[in-house]
């Protein structure tokens, strides 16, 4: 076989000379245009073992010219490369069938390593998936943290692999979660969201895989749960890290045999859901600590997707504030703009509320202030209620009482101000319990009696509660 021939069009003049000068150092022959018309007669005279194509070109935009490509010669790889670096486009070169997506720049040594292993693939004829409509985009920022998440995104939307996504509080996750069953082949189905932190320990079961009626008091008919609920389309489970151990043990074995039954059922219902977990704590302590299932961990965690904090993607921030200027104005909110040292300024904020933050900023100031400019002056006074509410937050780290705050608030926070489900006070307190005790057991190696005095428990007390908060007792190393 003889060497590869690459066709290029891009109509930029120094991209085409970068392109030739590397893929020819590569070994391969190149041949370039600045415009699609020409790419298209090349291909079509069956020129050419692979196409790099840019998308806005002169004549026609190189997105459109990928399903001529596939359907004159479907055995053709394309990789499309673009400054226009948002999901959407990441996710339309997928749907037209591209081979890869490079978001400009791109690092030379990639573009070549992707050459190399679309070349050393073998042909396939498989016709591009069903092109999308153009939409409303769910997630904002051009940054190459950003395309990672928008080409991982693009990558996984058809398939039905399960999905971890982590990152701290604020970040977007449900945003990601939303985008891979929006922009699948699932679209069609129902999206349900369950937060695993919100719903009463004793309840998990019954609210993911229902219940029959009179299995429990209070089970006064059949309830339908939430895979049910998900059928034929994504249950994203958030903060999956708060999940008890007997709903763990549940999960696990749907994961595995694609089956589970309702609570008091038992016929077993076979279960065609994508599943989409998430979480901001570290899963892996977790595991170690004895609170989570190392074997759940591994089926749930088969692609993970990190979302990054916003202070490490802080030249996304302008876009963010357009964006959700524009938002509020959907939402009654009147026009408002920020002058540019006001977007310089929330640069440099910390952000320690992430994405979330912003946009209950950006919001807050369009409806208190009346400038239709807000200048610098209204975000430094914002800034400074709140740094200093993180001050008092970071005054005293330690403190119990502080930890709880700060929990309630982002729970409060992250459901619009909406009340919990009652019984709060107790389940705050076997919130606290269940560690506590767990924590103290590991670190007495699983003897009682140890665990009792250090906790200035009695010991049946003990026993008591590691029966009713369903605590495995186990040991630590030796």
């Amino acid at each position: 076989m003889g060497t590869a021939t690459v066709l290029v069009a891009d109509d930029d003049h120094g991209i085409r000379t970068v392109l030739t000068q590397a893929l020819g150092r590569a070994g391969y022959d190149v041949r370039t245009t600045g415009n699609a018309a020409t790419l298209w007669r090349w291909v079509s005279d069956g020129d050419g073992d692979l196409v790099i194509t840019d998308v806005i070109m002169p004549d026609e935009n190189g997105l459109d010219l990928i399903p001529r490509i596939k359907k004159l010669r479907p055995e053709l790889r394309v990789i499309v490369m673009s400054a226009q670096n948002t999901l959407l486009t990441a996710i339309k070169a997928a749907e037209r069938g591209a081979f890869e997506y490079l978001p400009k720049p791109f690092d030379l040594g990639e573009l070549v390593a992707v050459v190399n292993r679309a070349l050393a693939m073998q042909p396939s004829a498989q016709a591009p998936a069903n092109d999308i409509a153009t939409e409303r985009l769910p997630i904002v920022g051009r940054s190459p943290a950003m395309q990672d998440i928008y080409r991982a995104v693009a990558r996984l939307m058809n398939t039905d692999l399960t999905v971890m996504i982590t990152g701290e509080s604020g970040t977007g996750k449900e945003l990601v979660a939303r985008a891979l069953h929006d922009f699948g082949r699932r679209r069609g189905g129902p999206f349900v969201a369950v937060n695993m932190a919100a719903i009463p320990r004793e309840l998990i079961e019954s609210e993911l895989f229902g219940h029959e009626k009179g299995s429990f008091t209070g089970a006064m008919s059949r309830a339908s749960g939430r895979f049910e609920q998900a059928e034929g389309g994504t249950l994203f489970l958030d903060e999956i890290g708060d999940m008890p151990p007997e709903a763990q043990t549940r999960l696990l074995r749907v994961l595995q045999d694609g089956k589970y039954t309702s609570v008091g059922g038992r016929t077993p219902i076979k279960s065609n859901v994508r599943i989409v977990a998430a979480t901001h704590r570290d899963l892996t302590q977790l595991i170690k600590l004895g609170m989570f299932r190392e074997d759940l961990y591994y089926r749930l965690n088969v692609v993970p997707i990190r979302i990054p904090p916003l202070r490490q993607r802080l030249e996304d921030i302008p876009e963010l504030i357009s964006h959700f200027l524009t938002q509020g104005i959907g939402e009654g909110l009147p026009s408002k703009a920020l002058e540019p040292a006001a977007i310089e300024r929330l640069k440099n904020h910390r952000w320690p509320g992430n994405v979330r933050e912003l946009e209950n900023m950006m919001k807050r100031m369009v409806a208190l202030y009346n400038e239709p400019v807000i200048g610098v002056d209204v975000v430094e006074m914002e800034l400074a209620g709140a740094n200093a509410a993180q001050i008092t937050d970071d005054a005293e780290p330690a403190t119990l009482s502080g930890t709880i705050e700060r929990h309630l608030r982002d729970y409060f926070d992250g459901h619009n101000g909406a009340l919990p489900p009652r019984g709060l006070y107790d389940r705050v307190l076997r919130e606290l319990e269940r560690p506590l005790i767990t924590l103290t057991l590991v670190a007495t190696r699983g003897n009682q009696v140890k665990a009792a005095e250090v906790l200035g428990l009695n010991r049946n007390t003990l026993r008591k509660k590691i029966r009713e908060l369903d605590i495995g007792v186990m040991r630590g190393p030796k």
